[in-house]
């Protein structure tokens, strides 16, 4: 799992609660810095906050997209908002999830988002 978020307080918070169940996971300060790697092609799924530095994850998603990357991408904010989850649904985002209640829903959200994208339905 590729996390992505500007905040290192938030980044490191992701990053411990989803190795704890398991994952593997890489993280990233920036969308640039995402882009910049050359293995976004072997990751499951894609964690990635809205409201980044360098761009929105919208944008960060579209350029994923655009590069034919097709893991499940699952964009976190803290700003609900129906323009966003419209916009996300268009950029191929599978789920959108607000702040500050990941813990409760994010570990199953990418357990089914990775078993959906590996076992697509007919």
């Amino acid at each position: 799992v590729f996390v992505v978020d500007d905040d290192p307080g938030v980044l490191s918070s992701l990053r411990f609660l989803l190795e704890t169940e398991g994952f593997d996971v890489k993280t990233f300060r920036s969308g640039g810095a995402l882009l910049r790697s050359h293995d976004a092609d072997a990751c499951d799924c894609f964690v990635i906050d809205y409201k980044l530095d360098d761009m929105d994850g919208l944008d960060l998603a579209g350029e994923l997209r655009t590069r034919r990357v097709d893991a499940p991408i699952i964009l976190i904010t803290g700003y609900p908002d129906d323009d966003i989850a419209r916009k996300a649904a268009a950029a191929g985002v599978h789920e959108v999830l607000l702040k500050p209640h990941l813990q409760e829903t994010l570990v199953a959200d990418v357990r089914a988002a990775i078993q959906d994208w590996r076992n697509p339905r007919p």
